[in-house]
């Protein structure tokens, strides 16, 4: 099956899920003005035969897997658009599928089946099959058992974030999943990644490569499959219930080609999966609702009362705005913003204009500014936005997962404002404002197109320290002249170029990937 029919059979499919549950949606439910929840005429004989004519594909394939993220992208499409979904799945669309009585109708109905408990698919399956419809060749491999290889938790000592990571085999295909934890946000799951489990080691070696860098120290452990599932199933359930209290229109639940099945479609996969393995023996865990902003600040004003003397980032709790909706993948392709980035304090204006593509998470915004300032991202940071603070996640600090957020996000209008601090004995603070938002040019981004001043060198004392250090350099009679030359690797003072900057090669050192 080609690319392009992969992405357009899924597409379809996720279109079809919220057309049926807007049909079935009870008149209590608040309705869209679709034909289907309005008087309208709706055409359930086309809408069915189009589901199954997207069968015709799933006959053809040879890796079940196939089917399966098909019928995922079609029920969690269904189970995004709300209340009535499941009866209609059951009473009306399901039914209506077998009557077709097709190949096509078979496949359809065996893929649902392969995914979702508690649907009629298997009992209206069967009925074909025992009628004479040929099954697709990959239908004997569904009933083979699931087998599970090492399950394992990596979670940073904190516990502000973890990542759970498996692997299925079935009739000798193995896949793997990677499921992100944010223990700050109810310990919800933040994204799932989805791979062959060939990949097993190199996804591994990357996630600890990934917190070297980071300054983390994660801790691994194995898990029995019970427990396993049992931190799934936390994580899966808790991000359902938030995903009720948002508007299903600001989720994506197409297949993207270049960056693969979404979040919902592998939560419905995942699902399947861990069903296989053993109950857990401890009871599911108890989702409590984020606790109100202004309770939280009731309640720090309780503590600052209590002792006076509490101070520093380790009892800081930024609640914040919601944070807005991420982009969809299968909408156009973000703008370009242009962002000045200065450094407080600085005498003269130490500070860079940048450009770079409005999604860009915040993991990679700190990226661009650490290669842009020429720091060396040996000590820990923080975005302090509207929304809350994000960085390396961590429970202690209040800090929430930086990777998963858009800079479009926390940033969402020309003249929105946020700060950037790195090392926080130094305490670097970066100003940053969303100064235009440009159409996307065919060039490479991110790209520096203006600024001023070299920045800092590293471990200087702050803002404060570095003017003492370009102070004492400029003196050649000072004492420490040539005490601090030596400190900063410096032949003579002549090298010290404090007023230097280049903005080609910044976006040189950004094209590359680092400063080295």
């Amino acid at each position: 099956m080609s690319p392009e029919s992969r992405r357009r059979k899924r597409a379809k499919s996720s279109r079809s899920g919220q057309q049926v549950v807007r049909r079935a949606r009870p008149a209590e439910v608040e309705q869209c003005d679709c034909p289907a929840c309005s008087d309208a005429d709706f055409d359930s004989e086309n809408f069915i035969g189009d589901l199954v004519a997207e069968g015709a594909d799933l006959v053809k394939a040879d890796d079940p897997v196939e089917a399966e993220l098909f019928a995922a992208t079609f029920l969690s499409a269904g189970d995004l658009a709300g209340a009535g979904f499941a009866e209609a799945l059951n009473e009306g669309l399901l039914p209506s599928v077998a009557d077709i009585g097709t190949p096509e109708a078979l496949a359809v109905l065996l893929a649902i089946d392969a995914v979702r408990e508690g649907t009629v698919a298997a009992e209206a399956a069967q009925r074909l099959v025992d009628a004479g419809v040929t099954p697709p060749s990959w239908a004997g491999e569904l009933r083979q058992p699931v087998r599970v290889g090492a399950c394992r938790r990596f979670a940073d000592p904190a516990g502000s974030a973890s990542m759970l990571v498996c692997y299925f085999e079935r009739a000798g295909r193995s896949y793997g999943f990677v499921v992100n934890v944010d223990h700050l946000d109810c310990d919800a799951a933040a994204d799932i990644v989805f791979f062959p489990a060939d990949a097993m080691n190199e996804v591994v070696s990357t996630i600890q490569q990934n917190t070297r860098r980071a300054g983390v120290k994660i801790a691994e452990e194995l898990l029995d499959p019970a427990e396993f599932r049992w931190q799934v199933e936390r994580a899966l359930d808790a991000r359902a219930d938030h995903d009720q209290e948002r508007d299903p229109s600001e989720f994506d639940v197409e297949f993207d080609d270049e960056d693969g099945p979404g979040y919902h479609m592998l939560a419905v996969l995942l699902r399947a999966r861990i069903r296989t393995l053993p109950e857990p023996t401890r009871p599911p865990a108890e989702h409590d609702a984020p606790q109100n902003p202004l309770e939280l600040l009731d309640m720090l004003t309780q503590l600052a009362g209590q002792a006076p003397q509490i101070q520093g980032r380790a009892v800081r709790r930024t609640a914040g705005r919601k944070l807005p909706a991420k982009r969809k993948k299968s909408g156009p392709a973000a703008p370009i913003y242009q962002l000045k980035v200065g450094l407080r304090g600085a005498k003269p204006p130490i500070w860079r204009r940048l450009e770079l593509p409005a999604d860009t998470s915040l993991a990679d915004l700190h990226h661009t500014i650490q290669v842009a300032f020429d720091w060396y991202d040996s000590h820990l940071h923080v975005f302090e936005t509207a929304y809350g603070d994000f960085g390396v996640a961590n429970r202690e600090l209040g800090y929430r997962a930086e990777a998963p957020v858009a800079l479009e996000q926390v940033a969402p209008s020309v003249g929105d404002r946020f700060t950037y601090t790195y090392d926080f004995g130094d305490d670097w603070t970066h100003d940053i404002v969303v100064e235009k938002v440009l159409p996307r040019q065919p060039i490479a981004y991110p790209r520096c197109t203006g600024g001023r001043r070299a920045a800092p060198p590293e471990d200087c004392g702050g803002i404060w320290g570095y003017a003492e250090l370009v102070e004492v350099l400029s003196d050649p009679s000072h004492p420490e002249h040539g005490d601090r030359l030596e400190w900063f690797g410096l032949a003579s003072a002549a090298d010290f170029q404090p007023a230097r900057f280049d903005a080609t090669e910044i976006t040189q050192a950004l094209t590359e990937g680092g400063n080295g």
